[in-house]
């Protein structure tokens, strides 16, 4: 019980701290929401007093309070679930945005990343299990699909597959011509979306199995060093047996925690290839929030991937103590 208390103690003060950050660091910049809402009106036309008073009514201009009093205020609509208004799409809120924005990227980079995760772990396993054969040889190329700049392989995969082939659309996450008014709940517009998907979802793949096979790998040729699997053998055991209950559940284990811990990132979706591809994803939203100085934007984005890479460490920490009670004896 003393484990469990520790671990969410720790996570709740990390949490308080992230936001704290998350508060103060947009207010040591230069400016602020209103101030740059009101420079944006001003080149359009002529700001009469009134328009500053609803500009600043509306955006939570703060100039007047103290750093202590904004901070409570900041809390407070943190708790009501209120992240502000967004300057970029004015007067929309920042939470909505964030919605819709969330599950493109929930979907896209979660579902490439299982797809990663498990061809990288199976190929991993069983090169280690054929270690000095010809199999080997798949490693140098997983390795350097790894290494290539992401943008790059982007790029590369856009220039054959959009561009010289014609077989992949290049932008965007569904056809805009024919969905005019947005997505929908329809067959149309999923294949529509799985079809502008394809691309940017096998760049992640493609950039992502290198390290999971050669991590795995390495964990299989490990594991088959160790003393229980020579007992395994002597005892005669069939070597798919060996493979798959004594081998693979063993060496999967470092690998199963890295992976709880790169689903929490799966939220903070992939930077470079939504940018790259136009994808309306959090990625996306984040690199237009950074442009814009949208200050509100930036603190939402900032705080949803925050929330979210915690908590996928949180239950990470509470599932290995269930599983190892060294752990909870130890931590």
């Amino acid at each position: 019980m003393k484990f469990y208390v520790r671990r969410f103690s720790f996570y709740a003060i990390t949490l308080w701290a992230a936001i704290s950050l998350n508060f103060l660091i947009p207010r040591l910049l230069p400016g602020d929401p209103a101030t740059i809402m009101l420079a944006r009106l001003a080149r359009s036309g002529d700001v009469t007093p009134s328009m500053i008073r609803s500009v600043e009514l509306l955006l939570g201009s703060e100039q007047d309070a103290s750093l202590w009093q904004q901070y409570l205020a900041y809390w407070g609509r943190l708790l009501q679930g209120d992240l502000g208004v967004s300057i970029t799409n004015y007067p929309s809120p920042v939470i909505d945005l964030i919605a819709q924005a969330l599950p493109w990227t929930l979907v896209l980079v979660g579902i490439a990343t299982v797809i990663a995760f498990v061809i990288g772990i199976g190929l991993g396993a069983w090169i280690g299990w054929k270690r000095g054969t010809w199999a080997d040889h798949i490693i140098p190329f997983t390795t350097l699909l790894q290494s290539i700049p992401y943008f790059w392989l982007a790029l590369i995969l856009v220039f054959v597959f959009s561009v010289t082939l014609g077989h992949l659309p290049i932008i965007h996450g569904y056809d805009v011509f024919t969905f005019r008014d947005g997505p929908e709940l329809s067959w149309a517009f999923i294949r529509s979306a799985i079809y502008h998907g394809t691309l940017p979802a096998v760049t992640i793949v493609l950039s992502a199995v290198g390290g999971w096979l050669l991590g795995m790998r390495n964990m299989t040729v490990s594991t088959l060093a160790e003393d229980y699997i020579t007992t395994a053998e002597a005892k005669g055991l069939r070597p798919r047996r060996i493979f798959f209950a004594y081998t693979v559940r063993n060496a999967a284990l470092p690998s199963i925690a890295g992976f709880a811990v790169s689903l929490g990132f799966v939220v903070a979706g992939s930077i470079v290839m939504e940018q790259v591809f136009s994808y309306p994803g959090i990625g996306k939203l984040l690199i237009t929030s950074v442009q814009n100085n949208d200050y509100a934007l930036m603190q939402g984005v900032f705080l949803v991937i925050t929330v979210a890479v915690l908590a996928a460490n949180f239950l990470m920490d509470l599932l290995y103590g269930f599983a190892d009670p060294r752990t909870r004896h130890n931590g």
